[in-house]
C-alpha cells in the first residue's frame, strides 16, 4: 500500500497558453494498493466508473509497462473540480505515479509526464503537478519537455473561485481556430515578461504580461462576475488578475494580501471562494508506504 500526493495546479498564467503553469499547496491523496478487481473508495458516484480519470491514468502506465493490472484507490479531495485548477492533471498524474511505484518504480519522471501530458492534451498542468513549482512546458512527438522556473518569494497568490464549475471542453469551445501573426508575436513577448516578472516580483512586468490577447478575452465571457471580480482585487492590492487554466477560477498575483472588506464583498456580493495559497516546490510525492 501506498499514499501519493499531487498539488493544485494553475496555468496558463495569463498569456502561456498551454505552456505555463504554477502548483501550489492544495492537494488530493490517493491511498492505493493493488487488487483483485478496480475499487474506488470515497469517490462521488459520477466518477465511479471504468472513465474514472484515476483509473485511466493506472491502465495508461501499466499498459506503458506491458503489463494488466488493478487497483484499489481511496481518494481524498482537496483541489475543487472543473475550476481550472488541475484536477484531471491530479487523479492522471496520480494513477500513471502509482502504477509505477506499484512495480518496483519502473516508470521516470519522464515517463510519467509523458504519459499524463497524452492523457491531458496538453502538458500545462501535468508539468507543475509531477515536478512542482513554475513550469514552462510543451509537447513535441510525444515527448514532453518541461523546464522549472524561479518564483520570487516577493510575490502573494490568492485563488477565487465561484460555485459553478466549467469544463475545459466548453471553455476551449469559444477560442478561435488561427491567430494573427501581431497577436501571436505579441504573447511571445508577454510569456517572457511573465516569466521574468515572476522571478524577481516586478508587478509592473507581471502587469504587461497579463494582459494576454489569446485566450482571456474570449473565456472571461464565460465566467459571471469576472470583470467587477477583476476591478475589485487590483484596486485592492495593486496585483493581477489572470484565468486559472480555463476557469471558472482566477489566480490574483500581488505584492499584498487582499483586504477583509474585500474578502468579504467577494464571498457575500459574488460568491467567490477566496484562498490564499502558496507554491508547492515538491510536486508528486509518495507520502507513505
Amino acid at each position: 500500500m501506498i499514499r501519493i500526493q499531487t498539488p493544485a495546479t494553475s496555468a496558463n498564467l495569463g498569456p502561456g497558453l498551454d505552456t505555463l503553469g504554477i502548483a501550489f499547496d492544495l492537494y488530493n491523496s490517493f491511498t492505493v494498493s493493488s487488487s483483485e478487481e478496480d475499487v474506488l473508495v470515497n469517490v462521488p458516484q459520477r466518477f465511479q466508473n471504468a472513465d474514472n480519470l484515476f483509473l485511466k491514468g493506472y491502465r495508461a502506465g501499466c499498459a506503458a509497462l506491458g503489463i494488466h493490472d488493478h487497483v484499489s484507490v481511496q481518494v481524498e479531495t482537496g483541489i475543487p473540480v472543473s475550476r481550472g485548477l488541475g484536477s484531471s492533471a491530479s487523479f492522471y498524474t496520480a494513477g500513471v505515479f502509482a502504477a509505477g511505484a506499484l512495480h518496483g518504480n519502473a516508470l521516470s519522471k519522464d515517463d510519467i509526464l509523458d504519459i499524463v501530458s497524452g492523457l491531458e492534451g496538453h502538458p500545462d498542468n501535468a508539468a507543475p503537478c509531477l515536478l512542482g513549482g513554475l513550469t514552462a512546458s510543451f509537447t513535441e512527438d510525444g515527448h514532453t519537455h518541461a523546464e522549472k522556473l524561479p518564483v520570487s518569494e516577493k510575490l502573494r497568490f490568492t485563488l477565487l473561485w465561484p460555485q459553478e464549475e466549467l469544463t475545459t471542453s466548453k471553455s476551449r469551445s469559444v477560442l478561435p481556430e488561427s491567430y494573427c501573426r501581431a497577436d501571436v508575436s505579441s504573447s511571445l513577448a508577454r510569456v517572457l515578461f511573465m516569466a521574468r516578472g515572476l522571478e524577481t516580483g516586478d508587478m509592473k512586468l507581471i502587469r504587461i504580461a497579463g494582459r494576454d490577447v489569446l485566450h482571456q478575452p474570449y473565456r472571461r465571457e464565460l465566467i459571471d462576475g469576472y470583470d467587477e471580480v477583476k476591478r475589485i482585487v487590483e484596486k485592492d492590492t495593486g496585483g493581477t488578475l489572470v484565468l486559472s487554466g480555463s476557469g471558472s477560477a482566477c489566480l490574483l498575483i500581488s505584492l499584498y494580501p487582499l483586504h477583509k472588506e474585500a474578502i468579504r464583498e467577494l464571498k457575500t456580493r459574488y460568491k467567490r471562494q477566496v484562498q490564499p495559497v502558496t507554491v508547492c516546490h515538491t510536486g508528486t510525492v509518495m507520502t507513505g508506504v
